[in-house]
């Protein structure tokens, strides 16, 4: 980037908004990133030509400067040449010393320039600095909120599918279905239980039967025996 690109690059860098640009991006974790290698990129190139607008202003300082005790030193020559006697060399030394002063008034206009686009870079750069300065510090904070977003809605995404896999309809019917089995289970056991109850009944009476012959049987036995 030259110093022309450099110095239209400026303008933008200082209108910046970091907030209005994170604002503005789905993703500030990675808007960060991106505006970090940007800037530090931008940075290296304002600071080149940052400080070769400065060394302008010095030199343009220093064309002044000796302008200045050139045109002095003339003044001072063309009074001498006067007080000698020498009217035509003090008129060459005055002539030269307005050429002086309107070479002077270009230099002067040079480092009007040089200073103001030093002044403009030395602000563009410092304020590259504290964006930079302002990322760093956002960044982890920025992509710890970001992952913690993530999680959230990857967690409401969970919660919502599981509650829309709950089928109502099915739940009744599978309610419904071990209603039927467990009544079907009832019947079958009160079924076992009359089918016991026969059973029982059948020995019972079986039993009884056979206490009855043995009771007839141990009474003709006393009777036998004279035991009546």
């Amino acid at each position: 980037m030259g110093l022309v690109e450099t110095l239209g690059r400026i303008p933008k860098i200082l209108e910046a908004n970091i907030n209005a640009l994170l604002d503005k991006c789905e993703d500030p974790a990675k808007m960060i990133d991106q505006l970090l290698v940007d800037y530090k990129r931008d940075l290296v190139d304002v600071k080149r030509d940052t400080a070769a607008v400065m060394a302008d202003v010095k030199v343009a300082e220093k064309r002044l400067q000796e302008c200045d005790e050139d045109i002095a030193r003339k003044q001072k020559a063309a009074e001498n040449a006067l007080k000698s006697g020498n009217e035509a060399d003090a008129r060459t030394l005055l002539a030269a010393k307005q050429s002086l002063e309107e070479t002077r008034a270009s230099l002067l206009q040079n480092l009007s320039v040089a200073q103001k686009n030093a002044d403009l870079m030395r602000e563009g750069y410092n304020k590259l600095v504290r964006n930079i300065e302002e990322l760093e510090q956002r960044k982890d904070a920025a992509k710890a909120k970001i992952s913690m977003a993530k999680a959230q809605e990857q967690i409401n995404q969970t919660v919502a599918k599981a509650g829309s896999t709950v089928n109502m309809d099915a739940f009744n019917k599978y309610e419904q279905k071990a209603e039927r089995i467990l009544a079907e289970a009832n019947a079958s056991a009160e079924l076992d239980s009359e089918v016991q109850s026969v059973s029982n009944l059948t020995e019972k009476y079986t039993n009884s039967a056979n206490s009855a012959s043995v009771d007839e049987e141990l009474a003709a036995l006393k009777a036998k025996l004279g035991m009546q």
